[in-house]
């Protein structure tokens, strides 16, 4: 379980996001909504240590998170990469390997057959030569969740992974969420879609600074909530977004 107890963060004296609390059980994907500063990365990052916290307990399986940040694979927004680094497909998925194989050695047998496997899962074992900024936005985005599965975590971070990619790509992501799912696997996802990704979702936080509101695509998606989380934005949502 993923537990998350009134985790507080601060940029300069400014509240980015205020008493978080929330619990994710094992086989569950989570959607985490919310308008643009709602402080949806921020939270991502905060869990994962990579910004400080003000307050708050964040623990993975009854352990701080800190300490079993091997187990948890964080894929960030493409924006947030630099695709003009000289790079191939194979050596951005066999990174994930290096907290198993050590850094400066050889990948070994196991790590290459995971890589491989990884690859031909998401579809890209034949273009694992090719430089990743040569890529379609939606490989690049498979990329990553080869790298993501190459770690073989058991917490998935996922920052607007759909944004920019193909259709069959998000077919692909999909298959795999949900393999992971079955495999006891929690995965969050950060997402600006209020349409068909959050009926995927077996759980959803809507988030502006604190939890709006949190619980199924029932009790969260409602013209109240979204007008607490969005206000004066919300006209500006598609009809198909909107709840009925």
């Amino acid at each position: 379980m993923l537990e998350v107890e009134g985790l507080d963060v601060d940029y300069r004296g400014k509240v980015a996001i205020e008493d978080v609390s929330f619990r994710v059980s094992c086989g569950q994907m989570v959607g985490v909504i919310g308008p643009n500063g709602a402080g949806k990365s921020t939270l991502v990052k905060a869990i994962l240590g990579l910004i400080p916290s003000t307050g708050g307990i964040v623990k993975f399986r009854n352990c701080p998170v800190k300490k079993q940040l091997n187990s948890i694979a964080y894929v960030p927004q493409r924006t947030q990469v630099d695709w003009e680094y000289p790079i191939t497909v194979l050596r951005v998925v066999m990174m994930a390997r290096t907290a198993s194989t050590g850094w400066f050695r050889q990948p070994n047998c196991k790590s290459k057959q995971i890589v491989k496997s990884a690859l031909q899962r998401v579809g890209m074992w034949d273009l694992r030569s090719r430089q990743i900024g040569e890529l379609s936005g939606g490989q690049q985005q498979r990329v990553f969740l080869a790298r993501a599965l190459a770690q073989q975590a058991d917490l998935f971070f996922f920052d607007e992974p759909f944004v920019g990619i193909d259709k069959r790509t998000e077919d692909i992501m999909f298959d795999i969420f949900n393999e992971l799912k079955r495999d006891g696997k929690i995965l969050i996802l950060i997402t600006h879609d209020l349409g068909n990704t959050l009926t995927k979702c077996d759980y959803l936080l809507l988030l502006n600074k604190h939890i709006i509101a949190d619980g199924s695509l029932q009790e969260v998606i409602t013209n109240e909530n979204l007008q607490r989380a969005y206000g004066n934005n919300l006209l500006f949502l598609n009809r198909e977004q909107k709840p009925a």
